[in-house]
């Protein structure tokens, strides 16, 4: 059954890019004001708040290409925070670069947004680390797991602490994509489970056994814990460029997502990162 559930969310999720791309060439014209201006040199702006690793070094990689292409990126901040969206959705920023299509959803159904995926880029496998043991077989009855308490990856924390034989989860809270500690039914392995903010996780992390917690807050923080277990690649997570609605025939953000979706650029996400950011297309590698 999980196999199943994973396949129609990869769909959902990933699929995305190539949406995006499938109409690029019919609506190339289709944003006469950004067309005109590459035509006549001009350079077409396009700010964006994206987290710092590895979104802005992926960008960053871009951006040359891009610039060739009469198309300026101007990151506004590196800090995805808790009005990033409301900043998207207000026409203060052109597109941000932080999040995945089931969190931007939950902000759209909260908020009235309207806001889109133009396409998945890469995929953050969420992890477990550990600082005192260096597999699952080490690590002891009774043992403190960290997991962030924010309703998407504490489905996932907990999805891959059953997949490793530590919990079984209830089906429902398993197949709603959603999930919390009252959700788990059997410790098959006796743990205790302490839910917290995801931003805490990592400075806290000598008060726990192990901790799970996204591989680009671990990247961020540059810290060297063993990686006990993570979500496989088949995880439908992507994180996206998020943009209005109304943006979705912008010539420069199709560029933006093309030059991204790329064969070369998704190459340098695999060959840069070490399995802790995921490509979304198969490289065939």
């Amino acid at each position: 059954m999980k196999k199943n559930i994973f396949t129609k969310k990869v769909t959902t999720a990933i699929l995305a890019g190539a949406f995006a791309l499938s109409f690029a060439g019919c609506a190339a014209g289709s944003d006469e004001t950004a067309a005109s201006q590459a035509a006549d040199g001009e350079t077409v702006v396009l700010r964006g708040i994206v987290d710092l690793v590895p979104h802005s070094e992926i960008i960053n990689h871009v951006a040359p290409q891009l610039e060739e292409q009469g198309i300026h990126i101007e990151l506004v901040s590196t800090a995805a925070d808790a009005t990033t969206n409301e900043r998207l959705a207000s026409g203060e920023i052109d597109f941000n670069y932080f999040q995945h299509l089931p969190y931007l959803e939950s902000e759209n159904e909260a908020n009235g947004y309207d806001l889109i995926s133009a396409g998945g880029i890469h995929i953050e496998p969420i992890t477990a680390y550990s600082d005192l043991y260096t597999s699952v077989d080490e690590v002891p009855d009774n043992a403190v797991v960290a997991i962030p308490n924010d309703g998407t990856n504490e489905y996932r924390a907990l999805l891959i602490l059953e997949q490793n034989g530590f919990i079984v989860l209830d089906d429902a809270a398993r197949d709603s994509l959603s999930a919390s500690v009252a959700d788990i039914v059997e410790y098959v392995r006796p743990i205790e489970i302490v839910e917290i903010d995801s931003a805490q996780i990592i400075p806290t992390r000598d008060d726990y056994d192990f901790f799970i917690t996204n591989t680009n807050k671990a990247l961020e923080a540059g810290i060297d814990s063993a990686k006990l277990f993570s979500e496989g690649e088949d995880s439908p997570y992507a994180n996206i460029i998020a943009i209005r609605a109304e943006d979705a025939n912008n010539p420069a953000i199709q560029a933006l997502v093309e030059v991204l979706l790329s064969e070369e650029t998704q190459q340098w996400i695999a060959d840069n990162y070490n399995g802790a950011v995921i490509p979304v297309i198969d490289l065939g590698n």
